[in-house]
């Protein structure tokens, strides 16, 4: 396993993350408490170190398994969770005040039975709450020792540069790590985000790196899956089959393909290679259901793609122009004579 800087930070990750949102949930989509606990196992053996959780994966039932499978290796995992949304339906029970952040890292402290988070994301915007007293509440969650770095995610650009230059007036710990989705057919961020972490120093945590799934090649068009995690996808979700089948992305799946086939690599390993090896990305979650799926995964830690190969992906993904995005690469360039 390699491994990178967290953002600005001394915080040193694995390329690699395992996301834990599958562990605990029940029916198909689900990873049942033992295969979760050996994943875990598997990823650490491997040489991974960054674990990430949220508290309401799986009502809490997550992070408890989590907490279960590094019971004795705490040492070794930079275990992150998050904060924001309900976790019951006390009126309290959600958000960014004060009060349910101070409360949901104690409840996570316990569901995972250790004394400290490496890594805290504020996992949306909250629009009642004023940020002043979000990102103080992170300030003195890491002074009493009970969170060590913030993160944050699913923010807008200029969100995330408000709390950034908030945290930095006062004073408080700022953001070290971005997680959002990104992946060949979801490239949105490029628009600002990428460009945002480079330039304040945080590193950004891709999800999502299989598109839900849609760039495990088991696919084809217009046959609506009746298997696999798309099929049990919401229509309203980020990952949903009518967001993800569209014909450009049947053409980035046919390149994907294409240099799989080409490099003898599996079509997943391709498309997590791509993310891997993008600007600002410091570690990429893993969403595995199953070891076969994890063991595949992990396999990409010793592979690369070439120049030519990533300049043939991104040409097939290329985003739609908008404004003023395209007027500011025609026009507004400058180097020095």
């Amino acid at each position: 396993m390699k491994y990178r800087q967290l953002g600005k930070s001394g915080l040193i990750v694995s390329e690699l993350a395992l996301g834990t949102m599958l562990f605990g949930e029940t029916g198909a989509r689900g990873t049942a408490e033992k295969e979760a606990i050996d994943q875990v196992h598997l990823f650490l053996d491997q040489g991974g170190n960054h674990i990430d959780c949220a508290n309401v994966y799986a009502g809490g039932i997550s992070e408890e398994i989590t907490g279960k499978a590094i019971s004795d290796r705490r040492d070794q995992v930079v275990l992150a969770s998050k904060v924001r949304f309900p976790m019951s339906e006390e009126v309290n029970d959600q958000g960014l005040s004060r009060r349910h952040i101070i409360a949901s890292v104690e409840a996570s402290l316990r569901r995972l039975n250790t004394d400290c988070l490496d890594l805290l994301y504020m996992h949306s915007w909250d629009p009642l709450t004023p940020i002043e007293e979000s990102l103080r509440a992170l300030d003195d969650l890491v002074k009493q020792g009970k969170i060590r770095y913030t993160g944050v995610s699913n923010f807008k650009a200029w969100q995330m540069m408000k709390a950034l230059g908030v945290s930095k007036q006062h004073n408080w710990v700022g953001f070290i790590a971005a997680q959002y989705q990104y992946s060949l057919v979801k490239r949105d961020l490029e628009y600002e985000f990428t460009d945002l972490c480079e330039s304040e120093g945080v590193g950004l945590v891709p999800w999502g790196p299989l598109g839900g799934g849609f760039l495990s090649g088991k696919y084809h068009p217009d046959e609506r899956p009746t298997e696999g995690r798309i099929s049990t996808t919401a229509d309203h979700t980020e990952e949903a089959w009518e967001r993800r089948s569209n014909a450009q992305n049947w053409a980035i799946l046919e390149q994907v393909m294409t240099i799989a086939a080409a490099r003898n690599m599996s079509i997943p390993q391709v498309a997590l290679l791509w993310v891997k090896q993008q600007p600002a990305v410091s570690s990429v979650i893993l969403g595995a259901r199953t070891m076969v799926q994890l063991r595949d995964n992990l396999q990409a830690q010793e592979l690369s793609l070439t120049g030519e190969e990533l300049q043939k992906l991104n040409e097939v993904s290329q985003l739609p122009e908008l404004y003023p995005y395209r007027m500011i690469e025609a026009y507004a360039q400058r180097k020095l004579p």
